[in-house]
């Protein structure tokens, strides 16, 4: 099973959106694995933003990152970080199609709801960037059988 990281922003934590969220993605049929609210650290977000860290908008980012708590999440199934990244949407909300999360609750490039990790390396650090390895469970086989076909989950696992 693959994981990504999902971080609810916090234009929706304020915006009393988390469950709606949250809710799209186990309808799809990816699987919580771990979930906590949390603040974040000055420290954790030059980390996390470190390719944003020395640009004009990093102040204005980590103002809006901290304006609330977030919400991480760690996601797993079958190309889950592909699948995930689909249901988002495309960064810019006005630009986002109409049906992903970022096309249905935003209008904005910066305040744009959720982060999701955007390869399956980058996921594995994030993961372990805002999660403690006991945080994030194993979920066995529960609930893959009406999920997948067996013929996907042996692909998968090759």
């Amino acid at each position: 099973m693959e994981r990504t990281l999902v971080l609810l922003k916090p234009s929706i934590v304020m915006r009393g959106l988390m469950g709606e969220i949250i809710t799209r993605f186990e309808r799809k049929g990816l699987r919580i694995a771990g979930m906590k609210m949390m603040r974040l650290s000055d420290e954790l977000l030059a980390e996390h933003y470190s390719h944003h860290k020395d640009k004009p908008f990093f102040a204005e980012l980590r103002a809006s990152m901290q304006a609330s708590p977030v919400v991480a999440i760690c996601l797993e199934g079958v190309e889950a970080v592909r699948v995930v990244r689909s249901m988002t949407g495309v960064t810019n909300g006005r630009d986002a199609a109409i049906g992903t999360i970022r096309g249905d609750y935003s209008m904005s490039n910066h305040h744009n709801v959720v982060h999701a990790s955007d390869g399956p390396h980058i996921a594995v650090d994030e993961i372990n960037r805002f999660f403690k390895p006991e945080e994030v469970f194993d979920l066995g086989d529960t609930n893959l059988g009406i999920l997948y076909s067996e013929g996907e989950l042996e692909e998968w696992n090759d």
